[in-house]
């Protein structure tokens, strides 16, 4: 595994208990939580996770949440506690690192994840097991924003001609923890990106099984639309052609922004 932020997991229940290892009481399913200063948007996230365990045809107790919070200074980490989430404190303050952070403490066959300003479908985990076959390597759910404007459609229609064009997506990623593990999770030497990088990697480990990617969009989830409160509703076409062109001309400019947009925004 890509594994270098520095992490510290935490048992939900007893921080110093050992991983339970009865097979009968082992997960099926590891929804994984990257957070970072998340307190607004988590509760809600995670009631939405509670709906969609209930209705698991498996059984709730199937659906294991973990949230990777990412060095938060507010209640992030406690919240996730006490609602029955493991928790890997993830010290490297990198999404990626968030991500493997989390799942270094998965126990389920199927690991998936889902960003913290999120809130997913009733039927994730039903449409996850139901469409992981063995013609699939990795999965995703697509996902909606919470409220539409001009700009957020201009921006929607965009990303989705890019996706489909790259057959790919986002909302609830989802995969085997075999091939997840295979490939060494998330790349942690990038800033952002990496979750297109990691379908990338795993849609290149599943070629030569005829595996693809599947877009499991019968569950979208709906995402905040926190980014365009901040940096305008028009922002993907204003500020993004800039920062391609510092990429080009000023390197540190570039980073300077992405820094505030992905890592400095709360």
């Amino acid at each position: 595994m890509r594994q270098t932020g520095k992490v510290n997991a935490v048992n939900a229940f007893d921080s110093s208990a050992a991983p339970n290892t009865d097979i009968a009481h082992q997960p099926h399913i590891s929804l994984v939580i990257p957070a970072y200063n998340e307190a607004a948007h988590l509760p809600a996230l995670l009631d939405s996770v509670e709906v969609a365990r209930q209705h698991y045809r498996r059984g709730a107790h199937t659906v294991e949440v973990i949230v990777g919070n990412n060095a938060s200074t507010d209640d992030t980490a406690n919240i996730a506690l006490a609602r029955g989430c493991r928790v890997a404190h993830v010290t490297e303050r990198r999404i990626a690192c968030a991500r493997n952070g989390g799942a270094a403490l998965a126990r389920g066959t199927i690991i998936a994840f889902i960003d913290g300003d999120s809130r997913i479908h009733p039927n994730t985990f039903n449409v996850i097991e139901e469409h992981l076959t063995e013609r699939v390597v990795v999965g995703a759910t697509s996902i909606d924003p919470e409220r539409w404007s001009w700009g957020i459609r201009a921006t929607w229609l965009l990303a989705t001609i890019m996706t489909w064009f790259m057959r790919i997506d986002a909302g609830v990623v989802f995969c085997r923890r075999a091939d997840f593990e295979t490939i060494g999770g998330y790349d942690e030497s990038l800033d952002y990106a990496e979750d297109v990088q990691f379908l990338i990697d795993l849609k290149r480990l599943g070629k030569p099984r005829g595996q693809k990617f599947f877009r499991a969009d019968m569950a979208k989830a709906i995402t905040s639309v926190r980014k365009f409160d901040k940096f305008g509703h028009w922002h993907y076409f204003t500020h993004m052609p800039r920062v391609a062109f510092w990429m080009v001309i000023n390197r540190s400019r570039a980073h300077d922004f992405t820094q505030r947009y992905w890592y400095k925004d709360r």
